[in-house]
């Protein structure tokens, strides 16, 4: 089957300012380049990549990961890191972001913030202008911010937001609720979609099984519906719990029971389209 993969990260603390964040992760703050999951994954290399922001100096960073996509052709879009309420320079940096033809999305990453930080006018003003660049938002949140993402998508109904890892529910501790119903809330509204990802490193690293995912991906499926799922391999994240071939194997045991135009909308069609591959 053709995919894309609709969430995949790339880093070298060597070429790049170090990351904050990957001295918790020792076991993958090595290098990961295309070259990498080339050799991890096979046979099962994406038909087109899609590089999700690591953290990195944002400007640094696209350059690079342009300079990657010079060498990998495969890999044709960037969501680009930039601090998205920051007023007028937010607005410098969509408008440099503009001059990079690749990049199709930014994130700002809050999982970690306040649980109303998206909801926030600052926060609210900078999203807004996304809709004129032409650019979409990747929401990367943890499942006690849903609602305040609720609102910022509500706020911003002409800009198109994708939700990262089915904003990532609380599978180690066996969480459905609210998620499922804030889910159901967030897929009411027509300018998000969803992306299949992430969920193995939301469960327990080590003890994970797939019937533990099973209903969190039946939710996924029912709310947002084959129309509006991504596939994506949060690699080399999701390496903490699963390697590559096997998430994807995974991912198409979960959807196996749709009919194939469904399928391939999954794990090509949406992305293709949301991402303007």
């Amino acid at each position: 089957m053709r995919f894309i993969d609709a969430h995949m990260h790339f880093w070298d603390q060597a070429a790049l300012a170090p990351y904050s964040w990957l001295h918790e992760v020792p076991t993958i703050a090595h290098r990961h380049t295309p070259e990498t999951i080339h050799t991890e994954a096979g046979a099962d290399f994406p038909e087109k990549i899609v590089f999700v922001e690591c953290g990195a100096p944002w400007l640094d960073e696209v350059k690079w990961v342009e300079h990657l996509a010079a060498r990998e052709t495969r890999l044709a879009a960037i969501v680009a890191k930039i601090a998205i309420n920051q007023g007028a320079r937010t607005s410098a940096a969509i408008a440099e972001l503009r001059r990079h033809p690749l990049v199709r999305g930014v994130r700002h990453h809050f999982e970690h913030a306040p649980l109303d930080y998206c909801a926030r006018p600052e926060f609210i003003a900078g999203v807004t202008e996304l809709a004129s660049a032409g650019l979409s938002f990747d929401l990367c949140c943890k499942h006690p911010q849903l609602p305040a993402v609720i609102e910022l998508v509500r706020q911003c109904p002409q800009v198109s937001f994708i939700l990262d890892h089915g904003g990532k529910p609380g599978i180690r501790d066996g969480l459905l609720d609210p998620w499922r119903e804030h889910l159901r809330t967030l897929a009411a509204l027509p300018n998000v979609v969803c992306k299949l990802s992430g969920l193995v490193t939301e469960a327990d690293h080590a003890q994970w099984t797939p019937a533990q995912l099973q209903p969190y991906v039946n939710h996924l499926l029912e709310t947002f519906g084959p129309s509006r799922l991504l596939f994506g391999g949060d690699w080399p994240v999701a390496k903490l719990a699963c390697g590559y071939p096997r998430w994807l194997s995974l991912a198409r045991q979960f959807t196996a029971h749709l009919t194939p135009d469904e399928q391939a909308a999954i794990f090509h069609g949406n992305a293709a389209r949301v991402y303007r591959i």
